[in-house]
């Protein structure tokens, strides 16, 4: 009898120990029912995509995805092919949501390094096929403004061929249709400006189209796409002392390009071991000029002329490889990619404003201890500081108006979206003098 009690005692616990057990079963069953797999069919039948029909896929996407896909020709190269961009977002086709990032990504410019190239059409088909299913895709778009340049260097493309990991004889290719490397070609920080102006009238046209799109649209961040090895570098590219490599030349903003690189680096495979292409590389990173210094990069011009901030990715040890392996270099680098759009949202940004509330184009956002690059605001008063987690000091100055008392934030980047900090600046109302002079040292022309 007292057996039996016992098992009867037990009874109902071993039902609802089961009943459990088959509520989670059940559930488990019904969320892989529903979890929908990434639309990744463009990864089928791999092939390097031509001029001709880059063009018409992306007429394609701004016809199928109107609100979220527009496509602008900003320039054309020395033969005249187009100098194509898709821009992904939010409603496209309407003036940019105030404070919304933007943010670029540019492949080939070394017409004969292919893998950026066709990794940033694979974005564009990621992003576009995916928006309305996967909620990573959906934030990233309604938030960010993503403008893909597959090609700078579409005539180096045409002289190059598929297959050959090294650059044909005299860089065939790898230079565009004048033979003029284009990542020597831009407006260098260490130039004097007689120099500058010497240079720039023999600038070439695909230079001259970036040149032009840089300085007229407020980007935040940028990456430009390389191929020969598997590294992350970040400025600056030369040094005043120009030796040929192995010494860093750091910019201002080291810590936040630390962060840009090892954050691409950290989430691909085989950057972030350090060890490829008979290279090391400290955790898959490496200054520029510690690399190798070169003079007219693209990457330094956007740091020391704009506000944008730019990292050269170097994606492969073979420069065009057969297009067999471009599915497994989409797998390596597609969170790398996603991961660095994200940074776009890192530290402070806010509009600056007079007590009306109209904006001040051209303000100066200057942090304590990054006085050496101040960042400018858009003509809607916008403006975008990366920065790193810490505490700093953020002061607003403009020409014609009182600078703002320093404003001490705390930024932790655990949000997913910079922290917003505006500033309403009062009109000086005392005499001008001395002005210049204390104002200097933030505004500048280049």
């Amino acid at each position: 009898m007292f057996t039996r009690c016992r098992h009867q005692q037990h009874q109902p616990q071993t039902q609802l120990f089961l009943a459990f057990t088959l509520a989670l079963l059940l559930c488990a069953t019904l969320t892989q029912a529903f979890v929908i797999k990434d639309d990744e069919s463009f990864l089928q039948s791999p092939y390097y995509q031509s001029q001709g029909e880059i063009e018409d896929m992306f007429a394609r996407f701004a016809k199928t995805f109107p609100e979220n896909a527009r496509v602008e020709t900003i320039g054309r190269s020395l033969e005249g092919r187009n100098l194509v961009v898709l821009q992904i977002g939010k409603n496209v086709q309407q003036p940019r949501t105030p404070l919304t990032p933007m943010v670029k990504y540019i492949g080939n410019m070394h017409g004969d390094e292919t893998i950026g190239r066709q990794l940033l059409i694979y974005l564009a088909q990621y992003l576009l096929y995916n928006y309305e299913t996967n909620l990573e895709v959906a934030n990233l778009v309604n938030t960010t403004d993503i403008y893909l340049m597959p090609t700078m260097n579409p005539d180096g493309y045409e002289r190059s061929q598929e297959g050959n990991c090294e650059s044909l004889p005299n860089y065939v290719g790898r230079t565009n249709a004048a033979g003029i490397d284009l990542n020597r070609d831009f407006p260098d920080r260490l130039e004097n400006q007689q120099v500058t102006q010497l240079r720039s009238h023999r600038r070439q046209p695909e230079t001259a189209a970036i040149i032009n799109w840089v300085l007229s649209k407020p980007f935040v961040l940028s990456a430009n796409f390389h191929g020969g090895a598997i590294v992350a570098s970040y400025p600056y590219d030369n040094s005043i002392a120009h030796h040929e490599c192995c010494e860093e030349s750091l910019t201002p903003d080291d810590r936040v390009f630390k962060l840009m690189a090892h954050t691409y680096a950290n989430n691909h495979p085989i950057m972030r071991q350090g060890h490829s292409c008979n290279d090391t590389f400290t955790d898959g990173i490496t200054n520029g000029a510690h690399w190798y210094e070169l003079n007219g990069g693209m990457q330094d011009f956007n740091y020391a002329y704009t506000n944008c901030f730019e990292l050269t990715i170097e994606l492969s040890c073979c420069k065009f490889p057969t297009a067999a392996t471009l599915p497994a270099e989409w797998a390596r680098n597609k969170r790398s990619l996603l991961q660095l759009l994200k940074l776009a949202h890192v530290g402070v940004k806010g509009l600056v404003t007079d007590a009306s509330g109209y904006p001040i184009t051209d303000a100066s956002i200057v942090v304590s201890g990054l006085e050496d690059k101040p960042i400018r605001t858009t003509k809607r008063g916008e403006y975008w500081r990366l920065l790193t987690p810490g505490l700093y000091n953020v002061q607003a100055l403009a020409f014609g108006y009182q600078p703002s008392e320093p404003k001490q934030v705390h930024v932790t980047n655990e949000n997913s979206e910079a922290l917003r900090l505006d500033f309403t600046l009062s009109p000086l109302e005392t005499n001008y003098d001395g002005i210049s002079s204390f104002y200097g040292q933030y505004f500048f022309r280049h």
